[in-house]
């Protein structure tokens, strides 16, 4: 009986007594501090992210052009912006779920656990949703709409696009790895 209940254990703390696997440990910390790195890496892309270029403006056929000073800047879309804060929310919670489980490395309780589970669902949800948000806003700028008359800026400003772009791949990425660990984390649960 004793031999049974030691085998399904299956090295995970679950309980009273029971011990997790270094591997396993050294797996979720490794991927925490991976999606820290990623959201911080995202927020900042994105958060940097400006151009300025001068656009012909032309207001009347029969009038020259007039040249006009723009510019892109991830803080004047909303879409953008709630992207940025999902990402420093993420990257925070990413810092305290590391600080909280190394502090209790030795033994985790079930409260515990299931506490970090649903702060690593919840960052899933954040970070899918503003990865699309913010893809849906780089694809009208890649694009335009012909519907509503919005042409598309990307060709003006490529820089600022392609950094917008690698932001929401990285915010991809890091929800991702946050998918993974509710993974890691609902295979600990008894």
């Amino acid at each position: 009986m004793e031999q049974e209940r030691k085998n399904n254990m299956n090295g995970m703390e679950m309980e009273k007594g029971k011990t997790e696997s270094g591997s396993r440990k050294g797996l979720e910390l490794t991927m925490r501090v991976l999606a820290l790195v990623l959201t911080m890496v995202a927020a900042t892309v994105l958060g940097v992210a400006k151009q300025t270029k001068v656009v012909s403006i032309k207001l009347i056929p029969t009038l020259p052009p007039l040249d006009v000073s723009t510019t892109a800047k991830a803080s004047y879309l909303s879409a953008f912006v709630y992207n940025i804060s999902a990402n420093a929310i993420a990257c925070g919670y990413a810092a305290f779920s590391i600080a909280v489980l190394m502090i209790c490395k030795g033994r985790r309780s079930k409260g515990l656990l299931m506490a970090v589970l649903v702060g690593d669902l919840v960052m899933v949800g954040l970070l899918f949703s503003g990865t699309g948000a913010a893809g849906a806003i780089g694809l009208m700028g890649s694009q335009g709409n012909k519907h509503v008359m919005w042409k598309k800026v990307c060709n003006v400003f490529g820089k600022f696009c392609h950094q917008a772009a690698a932001s929401v791949a990285i915010t991809l990425l890091a929800s991702i790895v946050f998918m993974l660990l509710v993974v890691l984390d609902a295979m600990k649960l008894p």
